[in-house]
């Protein structure tokens, strides 16, 4: 601006002095209706300019309202953003009032009035204020009706961090029904389901996670064998309901050994020994499981002396597997061999003590007639099983009535 006043400047100086000083400066004549104007050429660029000069300056002020206006509101905004800044910044850390206040002061000039909704309602939240979290969240879809998706799942967000499991159902469902392939919506639905251990719910929605690729392979790995176990397990006398669950499980998972332990429990509980064997060492030929052993003692066979054969043979590879020592004694109480079982039960204590193979040493020297040696070992399994610095004895004194 300063520029082109300087050469309009420059050039009506220019016309001026040309008046002046050229012999011969032009003349102009202009006729127009009778009425006639003489001029020379500089004087008529003199007064050019000075009427260009005169049109602007009426613009400018013509338009001058509305420039103040807009910068007003550039001002406003500006300030709001600001704010909105300076808001985050308190919320992350942790003053949660002042982030509020300043989130929602001036709203109506920012330029995302949404997002300050949504994040002032987490802020109350965060201070244990739900009424007023929720009348964020209205102001906010009243703001925006088209974000009405968006701030449903920020409710049942919100919900659901706050263990209110009921709202949130049916702050999802609401949601679902707007948008019924809203992966966040699944996501927040299947976190719903874990809280609740809504297993049959759930085993409905993985496969509509893992179809989209929104969950992380590693999460929805674990989803899946948390609920394939959970649903195993609850169907351990339902044999056709485990073949079933079993087919439906990604093949992937097959070998997760908490899913084949889930899975061989139900062949246990259906009697099937034989193929709860084979595949117990199907599985520890691929991956050692301490889970796994510690089932095979559990298995009831015609020939448990084989089962102990090939456990005493695993332990020629592994000798100071703890687990390993605790499911050879127990084969060995089961094949009445009392010695064998009280040496592989207290290596596998040295190695690594476990109220189990306190109690199993516990019951073995019962069996022996050891009731003293018998006490001290469950007290040992007690004192492990509770944490405790020591779980006292027992003791009945004796005395002589007076």
């Amino acid at each position: 601006m300063k520029t082109g006043f300087l050469i309009i400047l420059t050039l009506a100086l220019g016309a001026l002095a040309a008046n002046y000083l050229l012999a011969d400066n032009g003349y102009v004549l202009i006729n127009f209706r009778g009425y006639a104007i003489e001029m020379s050429v500089p004087v008529l660029a003199l007064l050019l300019i000075l009427t260009y000069l005169a049109v602007r300056i009426v613009v400018r002020t013509w338009n001058a309202p509305r420039r103040l206006g807009e910068m007003a509101a550039r001002r406003k905004a500006r300030k709001a953003g600001d704010r909105i800044v300076r808001g985050y910044i308190e919320m992350g850390e942790g003053n949660f009032a002042r982030g509020e206040k300043l989130l929602t002061q001036g709203v109506r000039n920012s330029e995302t009035p949404l997002l300050n909704y949504l994040a002032a309602a987490r802020a109350a939240q965060a201070q244990g204020d739900h009424s007023r979290r929720d009348n964020w969240l209205k102001m906010a879809y009243d703001q925006e009706p088209r974000a009405a998706a968006s701030v449903l799942l920020t409710q049942a967000e919100l919900q659901l961090a706050n263990k209110e499991f009921e709202h949130a159902r049916a702050t999802l469902n609401k949601a679902l029904e707007m948008t019924p392939h809203n992966q966040q919506a699944l996501r927040l639905k299947a976190e719903l389901c874990l809280a609740n251990d809504d297993w049959d719910e759930l085993q409905q929605l993985l496969p509509r996670l893992s179809k989209k690729g929104y969950v992380h392979a590693d999460l929805l790995d674990n989803w899946y064998v948390l609920t394939w176990c959970a649903l195993l397990s609850a169907a351990s006398d339902d044999p056709e309901r485990v073949r079933n669950l079993w087919k439906q499980l990604p093949r992937h998972l097959r070998e997760n050994p908490s899913l084949i332990s889930s899975r061989i429990r139900a062949l246990i509980a259906e009697g099937k020994m034989d193929e709860a064997e084979a595949s117990i060492r199907k599985a520890l030929k691929r991956e050692w499981s301490e889970e796994l052993i510690l089932l095979y003692a559990k298995l009831e066979a015609a020939d448990l002396a084989t089962l102990l054969r090939r456990a005493e043979a695993w332990l020629q590879q592994r000798p100071e597997d703890a687990a390993l020592l605790l499911t050879a004694g127990r084969l060995c109480m089961r094949n009445e061999l009392w010695g064998k079982a009280r040496s592989y039960f207290e290596s596998s204590i040295a190695i690594r003590p476990s109220p189990e193979a306190w109690n199993e040493l516990g019951q073995l020297l019962i069996r022996m007639k050891q009731g003293d040696a018998a006490s001290i070992a469950f007290q040992k399994g007690l004192t492990l099983s509770y944490g405790a610095t020591d779980v006292p004895r027992i003791t009945a004194k004796m005395s002589d009535s007076e």
